[in-house]
């Protein structure tokens, strides 16, 4: 099973792995805090993917097809879908909106939707 929460929520017991998907670490959250497995930088957007989408919600759509290419062939989507069906995984993100996030697309591509 795949979670997700924002970095700035409480961890609990049943997370599992935690899995923070940011490029830049949540600000104002200690490490202790976040309780991050792995930081997997190289499943977060491109610097220019992220600046372009802006957290703008009528460009969410348009920004899950660019960030899935961006994705294609990444070794580390393949090492988190193993993770995922090893276990419980929590992808961790510093976003506001939950609902329109990469962790949402990582989420999707995760259970094959």
């Amino acid at each position: 099973m795949v979670r997700l929460k924002r970095a700035y929520d409480e961890r609990s017991d049943d997370d599992g792995t935690r899995v923070l998907v940011d490029r830049i670490w949540p600000r104002g959250v200690t490490k202790e805090r976040a309780a991050i497995d792995w930081w997997a930088k190289g499943l977060a957007p491109s610097e220019e993917l992220r600046r372009w989408f802006g957290h703008d919600p009528k460009r969410f759509d348009e920004f899950a097809e660019r960030y899935e290419a961006e994705l294609a062939g990444n070794p580390d989507l393949q090492r988190l879908k193993e993770l995922a069906a090893a276990g419980e995984v929590t992808l961790v993100f510093g976003a506001k909106d939950r609902e329109r996030n990469q962790a949402v697309v990582l989420k999707r591509l995760i259970e094959g939707g």
